[in-house]
């Protein structure tokens, strides 16, 4: 299982279905109202938008609720103000991982994030203490079911850098300041993706042991469980053996 796989894997692992639901819609809310509120209303003039609306549909999140959050971040709930802090650090094992959030309590976010490192023994480090580990790409994904020679033809001509493929999604790597215009293309050519946004992939994976593997589960568990945690990145590889043997 490597770190920067969305950790659909550990979130499969715990809680009920309807927990995970709420969760994954509280963080979709969160951006759409963001990206709203600083930029236009118009998904089709706004990128960020876009995409958030698109990743909101494919978790059939209802229109309802995608509207409202786009009103609230146009000026419906002017008391609220999110700010966007990303966290870095160390993790079991030495390995390094990235934290986003969304808050509208620094404070708040802070702590919370500080004890679930040191809780499950890790180190809360300053920004970009880790980041230089990672590349900052833009990342597009498509379902498996759009064919693999088509998007990978189609994203090099539109510039993309890369097209890799995992059990789940077609992957379309470019660089930051290109997603929108490699996004704008493929939208065209294969529709809404999955999603497309911005991500820290890891430059290199550190392969983890079974002991630091289970104190490391429970930490990226204890971030997930975060309000305000928006996505988490990590350079670790768990093998399948020891998956197996940690979820026995």
């Amino acid at each position: 299982m490597a770190g920067h796989s969305q950790f659909k894997n550990i979130m499969h692992r715990k809680g009920a279905q309807d927990k995970r639901r709420a969760k994954m819609f509280a963080r979709l809310t969160r951006e759409i109202m963001v990206a709203a509120k600083e930029g236009l209303p118009d998904p089709a003039s706004n990128p960020r938008l876009r995409s958030a609306m698109a990743a909101a549909r494919v978790a059939n999140m209802p229109k309802d609720n995608i509207d409202r959050a786009i009103k609230k971040g146009q000026g419906g709930d002017a008391d609220t103000v999110f700010d966007e802090i990303r966290y870095e650090g160390y993790g079991p094992g030495g390995v390094a991982i990235i934290v986003e959030a969304l808050t509208d309590n620094r404070n708040r976010t802070a702590s919370e994030i500080r004890t679930a490192f040191t809780k499950h023994g890790g180190t809360l480090g300053e920004t970009n203490s880790v980041s230089f580990m990672f590349d900052r790409v833009g990342e597009i994904r498509y379902p498996l079911k759009t064919a693999a020679d088509a998007v990978f033809e189609a994203a090099l001509e539109a510039g993309a850098d890369d097209v890799t493929t995992d059990d789940e999604s077609h992957i379309v790597l470019c660089k930051p300041d290109q997603l929108h215009a490699v996004l704008g293309i493929l939208e065209k050519k294969f529709g809404e993706p999955q999603s497309a946004k911005l991500v820290w992939r890891p430059q290199n994976l550190i392969p983890v042991a079974a002991e630091p593997a289970e104190s490391l589960l429970k930490l990226m568990d204890a971030l997930d469980d975060s309000d305000d945690v928006q996505n988490i990145a990590a350079n670790f590889d768990i093998s399948d053996d020891i998956m197996a043997r940690l979820a026995s």
